[in-house]
């Protein structure tokens, strides 16, 4: 594409040669002759470090937000935004041709894109589905490493979502795509805001930032939902001027709300009021927050047109989603829940709903992740002690941190309660301990990985599926 049209509606400053454009990329490892190299700024690097040596290699143009006293540069105020923009030009601008869902908050948003995907396609819409277990075209399974994707692979995936035949696509929107402009040019049909609870604070330094991250969805949503049970939500329900749908599941104001909640080990059923609308939802997954992701996906639903009634009914018919509340067999007198709580509010948001329904005791298994947001540890140690009947603290994905430091930060909160705990660093012999010491009725929250298959020790991604481990463990003991 020649440069002239990869620039349509980017303001900057810089001479062009409009030169042919075979290739774009911000890595400075994939620089060659006739590409566009963007200088992004990232949490450990900086692009413009790189400027020079990406002209040297042959790129035609370089994307500045600073002037590099390069004759190729083109300056821009932000660099992130420009590179969204000129990545939808470069692949045709398919945003044009899809209608987009974007789901953003600390939890939940994995839950509700594969259930409003579910209610899409029993409608006979193709549906395109983004988000953090797996990107989804129709059918078809495409593996992914982020929960948004980059400038480049976001452009690339829309387009090829389009040209499948797709007509919506629902998304996880991370509050680092949100930051990064990663989605520039997405207008959304519907936006929504889950919860917002401390995470990824590493990244965003503060709550403040990171709410005001997540906020920016909603400067490009026609309608947003907004769950009004977290001091955010409240908040961002009265600073969006455009249409916007509020529901609780807690009784407070908001045009929507959950009533005659009823949880079981099965599920959830409620009935969803408000505007004229009285209707029974059950969905296959227990816990307070299954009512809030349940009511989360009838409410886009119905802002997207499609009959109450008939989206109620493909909710009921979804299969539970894998690491979210999920039930591993074991055979026993116990039971196991995966779950991919990695934050202080998803752990006691699966914990209060593992209470809801026990009989036994609920043990929790549990680490943090290493290189990551360290303030959360205490914390996450805290709410552990204050909502489980027994700990097992272990490793999470240490990566580049040594694995006892990590739970030495999270003893710091586990030991203001006293709760009975071990620690064990190795996350397999931990699930062994659980297993091996499990008592009748007890359910053993394994926390954290959810659904991933791996861990990463060092720089190091070994398999590690949690509901391969428990399997092996019971094989074991059965010999």
């Amino acid at each position: 594409m020649k440069l002239v049209k990869l620039l349509e509606d980017v303001r900057y400053k810089g001479v062009v040669v409009d030169s042919e454009i075979s290739f774009l990329t911000c890595n400075s490892k994939e620089v060659k002759k006739g590409c566009l190299f963007a200088c992004l700024k990232g949490a450990n690097v900086d692009g413009h470090d790189y400027a020079k040596e990406a002209v040297s290699s042959g790129a035609v143009a370089v994307l500045v937000e600073k002037d590099m006293g390069l004759p190729n540069q083109l300056l821009v105020d932000d660099t992130h935004k420009a590179f969204g923009k000129i990545c939808a030009n470069f692949y045709g601008n398919p945003a044009k041709r899809l209608k987009f869902i974007g789901i953003t908050g600390t939890n939940g948003k994995t839950t509700v894109t594969k259930i409003v995907k579910n209610v899409l396609e029993k409608e006979n819409k193709k549906v395109g589905l983004i988000g953090t277990i797996q990107n989804e075209i129709g059918s078809k399974i495409i593996a992914t490493e982020k929960t948004t994707p980059d400038h480049i692979n976001y452009q690339m995936l829309i387009k090829e979502m389009a040209d499948e035949g797709c007509e919506y696509v629902v998304m996880e929107v991370s509050s680092h795509a949100l930051e990064q402009s990663r989605i520039a040019d997405t207008q959304f049909e519907v936006g929504v805001f889950t919860n917002l609870s401390q995470d990824h604070l590493d990244y965003h330094g503060t709550m403040e930032n990171y709410y005001q991250a997540k906020k920016k969805l909603f400067d490009a949503s026609d309608c947003s939902i907004v769950c009004v049970d977290d001091e955010y939500g409240k908040r961002l329900s009265e600073e969006i001027d455009k249409k916007v749908m509020t529901f609780t599941a807690k009784d407070l104001s908001a045009n929507f709300k959950a009533k005659d909640i009823k949880m079981y080990v099965e599920g959830v059923d409620f009935r969803l009021v408000g505007e004229g609308l009285n209707e029974k939802i059950h969905f296959s997954t227990p816990g307070l927050f299954s009512v809030h992701n349940a009511m989360t996906a009838e409410l886009v639903c119905i802002a997207l047109g499609f009959d109450a009634n008939k989206s109620a009914a493909s909710i009921a018919s979804c299969k539970p989603i894998k690491g979210r509340s999920e039930r591993i067999p074991t055979k026993r007198n116990f039971h196991i829940i995966c779950d991919y709580a990695h934050s202080p509010d998803g752990l006691k948001n699966i914990l209060d709903s593992i209470h809801s329904y026990s009989k036994g005791r609920v043990v929790a298994l549990f680490g943090c992740g290493g290189d990551r947001d360290k303030t959360k540890r205490p914390i996450m140690g805290e709410v552990a002690a204050k909502n489980a009947d027994f700990l097992i603290v272990t490793s999470d994905n240490p990566r580049t941190e040594d694995p006892d430091s990590i739970i030495d930060d999270i003893m710091v909160g586990v030991e203001k309660i006293k709760t009975p705990y071990i620690r064990i660093t190795d996350r397999k012999k931990a699930i062994k301990y659980a297993i091996e010491n499990a008592k009748t009725d007890d359910i053993i929250l394994l926390a954290g990985k959810g659904h991933e298959d791996y861990q990463v020790i060092g720089k190091e991604k070994i398999d590690f599926d949690e509901r391969d481990v428990v399997r092996d463990i019971l094989e074991s003991l059965d010999r």
